[in-house]
């Protein structure tokens, strides 16, 4: 990147954001959810009005800050950075436009969740692993149609996970993550980070659920996903700590 296009990353998008969402992009690989330069993680700024998103098909291991490139939230425009956008940037964009709770949003290409989508099926809810973070099945879009593939393609990615939350902010919330059909999932969170943590126990606990089916395993009762779920998120929830050190 040029010195001039580095100064503008720097004026749009903060330091900050801009190296929360390269930890989550070289997390993508160490987490093993990366084939190649398969994936990406984005953060937004909604006050400047823009995105932050890991460049078109960039190694992780040569990976910088200065390849980052910002995005108008607006209408999709680069606004600084010298490299093409990840070609999922419009999936990312219509997710933040649909969803304003959302800050970050990581896509992968991860092995289990990824054969749950080939398949066209949602991970089932079959333990308290997964009940811990997504109140429910993470669900499977319908198939894109000819005429969403053949324009805004991308765009129309990320519509059909709008569409199959049913536009709500609050199921987002609960459920934060959704398998496209045939393609794989994409995860989001309040933040960068907090979105590919998602995307993480979305491959783990569709392993887990894949054994699990083999063995026959069905759904636990509701009452101990409530348990589970109520016990991290809500008014009520006493999991954790204040960060120490």
């Amino acid at each position: 990147m040029s010195t001039a296009g580095a100064r503008a990353v720097g004026s749009i998008a903060s330091a900050e954001l801009r190296r929360e969402v390269l930890e989550a992009n070289l997390r993508i690989p160490q987490a093993g959810l990366a084939t190649l330069t398969w994936g990406n993680v984005s953060g937004v700024d909604r006050s400047a009005g823009v995105f932050v998103i890991k460049p078109s098909g960039v190694p992780y291991d040569s990976l910088a800050e200065e390849h980052l490139v910002v995005v108008a939230l607006e209408d999709g425009a680069v606004v600084a950075g010298d490299l093409r956008p990840s070609t999922d940037t419009e999936t990312h964009r219509s997710l933040y436009l649909a969803f304003p709770s959302i800050g970050g949003v990581t896509h992968t290409h991860s092995t289990h969740a990824v054969a749950f989508a080939q398949a066209r099926r949602p991970i089932p809810v079959l333990g308290t692993t997964h009940a811990d973070t997504f109140n429910g099945p993470v669900p499977v879009t319908a198939d894109l149609t000819p005429e969403q593939c053949a324009h805004d393609y991308e765009f129309n990615t990320g519509q059909v996970i709008v569409d199959l939350l049913d536009g709500s902010d609050q199921r987002a919330a609960e459920v934060p993550g959704a398998l496209v059909s045939c393609h794989g999932p994409f995860t989001w969170g309040a933040t960068a980070t907090k979105s590919l943590e998602h995307a993480i126990i979305c491959e783990a606990v569709a392993e887990m659920a894949v054994h699990s089916l083999a063995l026959g395993a069905s759904r636990p009762p509701q009452h101990l996903l409530d348990r589970h779920y109520t016990r991290k998120h809500g008014p009520n929830a006493y999991y954790g700590n204040p960060p120490v050190g």
